[in-house]
Parts: structure tokens; C-alpha cells; sequence
């Protein structure tokens, strides 16, 4: 699927320096980008969906979700270092406004997420997570987005990412990219005797775009909004090789069989049947993947790592 975008708003408000992006102090993040849209303070109480969330969760006042903070324009870390922005972290503080609840963010590496939500410490997850069925496993997802996987390299690099065998491969550790797409790839490489891809994962999205502008990688996978922005953030440096592929939902994950699934759901529905929901992803550019009904564990991949 090609996914649209609206390149020339983002274009003009995306102020990630080159040299930014390729520090190596270990500092997370670091981008300069759009402003929140302030669309989240004009959010009214849905009483109906206000409702259904678990007494201990209404009774407690807030709404406390993880994300790990580095998946620009979804989910990043504001030029300070101390908020969370983007339209995925906006999304997740309407739904938070829209069941009376206020908004806590709990950092977290991506893979301990959901082991968190399992756990019971962390009441949603907001981190552009793929529901595929492999997660469906250990969380219920409420599904709020379609993307696809799009790749990146070097401009005039001109990589086939159906023809990369024997190719370096950077990706963040624990996406669909690193545990399923890049691995079927590389198998069947090695399938039809040619070299394998080799797979460069890192924690975070930022530290994979900058093996690509570092050269320590040929290409990046990604997601295919946050492969358009970092081809936008660095102006020129990079660009989108190929087309969006393998359209799949992101979903709010929630506790496996807890009434905050109905509580989520109802809450994005309203969302969405307000007009809040289009207006946060246009002001972002990322229209493109929007859907128009909330559905609940809608992913079908099986998400296996072999």
C-alpha cells in the first residue's frame, strides 16, 4: 500500500540538523519538530466510554502509558529531552482526556512495554506497536492506524529492498522489521544461495537512521511514517527507496481480557466521530494511514520472529 503524506507541511516545520541526528554522546532523540496542536485541551469527557474503564483505573484519576520515545514523528522526545511529543503520543492524550483521566508517561524500552501492561504497571501502551498475532498473545490491541514498512537509504543509493541479499540492514530492535520482515528476507536469501542481509539492530530509531547517514548501515526498515520523516528531517540526505508494503495496524495495547479494551475503544471511537482524530494526524502530516472505525485486535500477521 503507498500511504500519502502531507510532506509539504511536515517539510516545513522538520528541524532535525545533520548534526544532530548523527551524535554519538548516547543522547536519545534530539529532534526539533512540529508542534503539538493543541487539539488535546478542546477534548471533552465521553461519559459513556468514561464508564467502562476498570473502577481501580477511574478511581485512580490517571491514565499511566509507556512508550519508549524515540520513533519520530509517532512518538519522540521534545528538544528538551523531557516531554514526549508526536502524533501518536497526541493520540494517546486525547483518548486519555476523552475517559476523564490524566495523562502519565512511563519511558520505557520497547520490548518492556508490554511485559509491563502484563504486569499491570503500565495501563496502555502508546508506541506505535503492529498488532500482529504473535502480541495478541500476551495484550489486546485497539487499532487506531494502518502503516506499512518503507525503506531508506542514501539519495542515489537506489536499493531494491526485494534485491538486498549480502546487504547491511539497520532497524530498531523489537519491531516487526527486526523480528519477522528482515529475517524472511534474509532466509530467503540464503534460500536461493546468495548472501544473507545482515541485520543491524539498535534500541532506538534514531541510533538505525544514523548507521544509514553514518554509513555503517546501506538502508534502514522502518515503519513507513517514521521513514518519511526522517527522510524530511534531514533534508535531502536520505530518501524512501521503493513503496510502502505490508499495510498492517498500530494499536493501543491494553491489558489481555481488562474492560480498558472496551474503555480504549470507545474512547478512539469518539475520537474519530468528533473529528479530533483526523485533525491530530493532519497537523502532523500523517493522514495518509487513518482509518474510521476502532476495531480490536485486527492484525492477522502471525509476528513470529523464524
Amino acid at each position: 500500500m503507498k500511504i500519502r503524506f502531507a510532506l509539504p507541511a511536515l517539510a516545513a516545520v522538520a528541524a532535525l540538523a545533520l548534526a544532530g541526528c548523527t551524535n554519538t554522546d548516547g543522547a536519545e532523540g534530539g529532534a526539533n519538530s512540529i508542534g503539538p496542536s493543541g487539539l488535546v485541551e478542546s477534548v471533552t469527557v465521553d461519559e459513556a466510554a468514561a464508564a467502562l474503564l476498570p473502577a481501580d483505573i477511574a478511581e485512580s484519576g490517571k491514565l499511566v502509558m509507556g512508550s519508549d520515545g524515540d520513533y519520530f514523528p509517532n512518538e519522540f522526545k521534545s528538544e528538551d529531552g523531557k516531554t514526549l511529543t508526536g502524533w501518536g503520543i497526541e493520540l494517546a492524550e486525547a483518548v486519555s482526556a476523552k475517559l476523564g483521566l490524566t495523562p502519565e508517561w512511563e519511558v520505557l524500552d520497547f520490548d518492556s512495554i508490554i511485559p509491563r501492561i502484563e504486569e499491570g504497571v503500565v495501563n496502555m501502551g502508546a508506541s506505535s506497536f503492529t498488532d500482529n498475532l504473535k502480541r495478541q498473545e500476551s495484550v489486546d490491541f485497539v487499532n487506531y492506524y494502518n502503516a506499512g514498512t518503507l525503506w531508506a537509504a542514501k539519495t542515489g543509493a537506489n536499493i531494491d529492498p526485494d534485491d538486498a541479499c549480502g546487504l547491511t540492514v539497520a532497524v530498531q530492535q523489537g519491531t516487526v522489521q527486526e523480528r519477522t520482515e528482515l529475517p524472511e528476507r534474509s532466509a530467503k536469501c540464503e534460500a536461493a544461495g546468495k548472501d544473507p542481509i545482515e541485520i543491524l539492530p539498535f534500541d532506538g530509531q534514531a541510533a538505525a537512521t544514523n548507521a544509514v547517514v553514518n554509513d555503517q548501515a546501506d538502508a534502514f526498515s522502518a515503519d513507513s511514517p517514521v521513514t518519511i520523516g526522517a527522510v524530511i528531517e534531514l533534508g535531502g540526505v536520505l530518501e524512501a527507496q521503493g513503496e510502502a508494503f505490508a499495510s498492517e495496524p498500530y494499536g493501543f495495547a491494553v491489558q489481555k481480557g481488562s474492560a480498558m479494551t472496551q474503555a480504549v475503544q470507545a474512547a478512539v471511537q469518539s475520537l474519530m466521530d468528533d473529528g479530533t482524530y483526523l485533525k491530530i494526524l493532519e497537523h502532523w502530516g500523517a493522514e495518509g494511514g487513518a482509518i474510521t472505525e476502532a476495531t480490536v485486535n485486527a492484525g492477522t500477521s502471525s509476528g513470529e520472529e523464524e
